[in-house]
């Protein structure tokens, strides 16, 4: 089943994202992982592409793996990066091919080692080229990324949500959005982007805060705004095990107020790692 259709059957929804590891062993603790994850019952897992496409042929496979193990429907990302027009369209009927619906579409970071993004001449330039060229398959059911603090590259949230807008009037059938800790970054862009006409579902992305490593690779990554409150708990963490528990209380309190929101469902963002996110879920999750 398509997420639209899930959406309009069912609010709110339960999504995790997971990334294909690199080693067979990794692959094996994945799925130990997402053993407890599916207990949640998960309305769909999605699998990322790696930067510059580095991973495509084994989304592919856990996506696979994801969906004869469990019944439960993958969301592929996809980027552009890379790949002209003849290459997408080939790899994307391999998609369609293997029983796959459902595509998130996205520009894409570039390859390791490169810091600027360049378009295949044959190929796309923004994300909305992309949805626009996935739409004309008449297949997929398409999600794109929403950013409540507008993307790095952006000058600003206004012109972020024109970007968004492009990709939704391309095609786009629902929103994910980057992951956030400050809910009132959220509900702004949540005015926004119904003040600019966007009117398909917008899905939170939650990051459960574990360990310190984590949280400068997120502020680095692309530098959320941080609520008082939580940043003056974490100067109190001692122990590494201390900035756990002050996320998880975090990501639960976050989450309730969410839900209280009215938001069309969850995508969380475990890093393939149940404990936390299974933690946060068993306190407001019915």
């Amino acid at each position: 089943m398509d997420i639209v259709t899930r959406l309009q059957q069912k609010q709110p929804l339960l999504s995790f994202e997971v990334f294909p590891p690199k080693t067979l062993n990794g692959e094996e603790n994945l799925f130990h992982e997402l053993s407890v994850m599916v207990g949640f019952k998960p309305d769909f897992i999605s699998v990322t592409y790696g930067a510059g496409g580095s991973t495509r042929e084994k989304t592919l496979e856990i996506a696979t793996r994801i969906k004869s193990t469990f019944s439960i429907e993958p969301l592929i990302h996809f980027t552009c990066v890379g790949q002209s027009r003849h290459d997408i369209a080939s790899y994307l009927n391999h998609v369609r091919s293997l029983g796959f619906n459902n595509i998130l579409a996205l520009r894409g970071d570039p390859p390791a080692g490169q810091h600027q993004f360049t378009p295949h001449p044959e190929g796309f330039k923004y994300a909305n080229e992309l949805v626009e060229f996935i739409r004309t398959m008449d297949h997929f059911t398409i999600g794109v990324a929403g950013y409540p603090e507008g993307h790095i590259e952006a000058p600003d949230l206004d012109t972020d949500i024109s970007n968004l807008k492009r990709k939704v009037d391309a095609g786009a059938d629902f929103i994910i959005t980057q992951l956030f800790f400050n809910n009132d970054k959220f509900y702004i862009f949540m005015e926004k982007t119904a003040k600019a006409g966007i009117t398909i579902p917008i899905i939170p992305g939650i990051m459960p805060l574990t360990n310190m490593a984590q949280l400068q690779k997120v502020t680095t990554m692309c530098n959320p705004d941080m609520p008082a409150p939580l940043l003056r708990e974490i100067e109190k963490c001692i122990l590494p095990d201390d900035i756990c528990k002050v996320g998880i209380e975090f990501t639960i309190n976050q989450c309730k107020e969410l839900q209280s929101y009215g938001v069309p469902g969850f995508h969380f963002y475990p890093l393939n790692k149940s404990t936390a996110v299974k933690s946060i879920l068993d306190a407001f999750w019915h």
